[in-house]
């Protein structure tokens, strides 16, 4: 069996895993705080006895794009956008914390700050938010969270906890779609971060750089394809040749 089946396979497959990043970019250009994935290719020589004439091809995500996408005004005091590099923290379903960039929240029947995914939202101390029942809810540039309830003077309740990644250790998305420290370990609070309220962070993703993408992704998948049944037509010449009775 001739191997070129074996490094048309991997390449056909790394193209269908291109094609379903592009298509996860493509299908989240409307979501509030999304960070558009990236994908690479990287050759790995087959490895084994005799010359190494035979490559192949694997997909691999590297990460993300961390530029910020636009600021979209809605005006809603519990709406807000982390300035520059800094992140939302939030509590994941599995307890630990997490991290984001979508800041719409909302306040729930319990009196609980919440994503709107139900995922409580956290304090400078890494602590859930409980809000005053009744109360009106805003936000401040520096994450000050101020409840004014009805008859009574405005009071601060506590402060959104807002971190920022370092170089040394990066943030990583999860297969919930929020971000965590490589390490594994909560970012500290950024005293100096700040955010902008009554606003909420548009997806940075490009959809015409995804469409694009992913028309040449297909075309590369279909040109492994062809080799595939290249490769399937010459095995069948082979074999009619060696049964031919000379």
């Amino acid at each position: 069996m001739d191997r070129i089946i074996y490094t048309s396979m991997s390449g056909a497959n790394a193209a269908a895993h291109r094609q379903a990043v592009l298509s996860n970019n493509l299908a989240n250009a409307s979501t509030h705080g999304f960070r558009a994935e990236m994908s690479t290719f990287r050759s790995v020589p087959l490895q084994g006895d005799g010359a190494k004439t035979r490559v192949f091809a694997l997909e691999a995500t590297s990460g993300h794009v961390s530029t910020p996408g636009p600021v979209q005004r809605t005006g809603r005091n519990l709406d807000a956008m982390a300035a520059g590099n800094a992140w939302f923290a939030v509590q994941g379903l599995d307890g630990t914390e997490a991290y984001t960039r979508a800041g719409s929240f909302e306040v729930s029947a319990a009196g609980q700050l919440l994503t709107p995914t139900g995922l409580p939202v956290l304090s400078d101390g890494g602590a859930p938010i409980d809000v005053p029942p009744g109360a009106e809810v805003s936000l401040g540039s520096d994450g000050t969270i101020t409840a004014k309830a009805a008859g009574q003077p405005a009071q601060a309740i506590g402060r959104l906890k807002l971190a920022t990644p370092t170089p040394d250790d990066p943030l990583r998305r999860g297969d919930d779609g929020l971000f965590r420290t490589a390490s594994g370990e909560p970012m500290p609070n950024d005293a100096n971060a700040r955010m902008l309220s009554g606003a909420l962070e548009g997806s940075n993703v490009n959809p015409v750089e995804s469409m694009v993408g992913m028309i040449a992704a297909s075309r590369q998948f279909e040109q492994q394809m062809k080799l595939l049944q290249t490769a399937e037509t010459n095995d069948k010449t082979a074999s009619q040749l060696l049964s031919m009775n000379g």
